[in-house]
């Protein structure tokens, strides 16, 4: 007795699969540059002088051209970790923070932010990296696109 299988019938099989095998993507983080910028921080492009604008940790940073989106970033957060630097040993090992975006990079007179991603708050950059270093090279992931993909 011989069976014909009909290819169509595993259509709905494969294509659960395929939904089950995004669902388990981890690699929706970007990789770019960071700097870090001293106070004093205000005014921002995003808020202008309201320093409520600041999270209490101090966990912010100013958006660079390549994520600024013409100020559509201005409150975004960002989960950050740093994965390599100039000098061996700068990252903090397995450290990712939460930063959100109150300014824009373009604004900040210091000639280590150009071109970078992101500009980091000194507390945000002492919290994944050696403080001393000018720059390192970031992951970076925005935070509500991660919300809406687990959804």
């Amino acid at each position: 007795m011989s069976r014909t299988h009909n290819p169509r019938q595993w259509l709905p099989v494969l294509l659960n699969l395929l939904f089950l095998l995004q669902l388990f993507d981890t690699s929706n983080a970007d990789v770019g540059t960071a700097a870090q910028y001293p106070p004093p921080y205000l005014p921002t492009q995003c808020f202008g002088g309201d320093s409520s604008q600041f999270p209490s940790s101090n966990l912010f940073a100013a958006a660079g051209d390549g994520i600024w989106d013409n100020g559509a970033s201005c409150g975004r957060q960002y989960l950050v970790r740093c994965i390599s630097a100039e000098e061996t040993g700068t990252c903090v090992p397995d450290k990712t923070i939460q930063v959100k975006i109150v300014d824009y990079a373009g604004t900040i007179n210091k000639a280590s932010v150009s071109g970078t991603t992101m500009v980091l708050s000194q507390t945000a950059f002492g919290s994944v990296a050696n403080s001393t270093a000018r720059s390192i090279n970031i992951e970076f992931q925005q935070l509500g696109m991660i919300w809406k993909m687990q959804k």
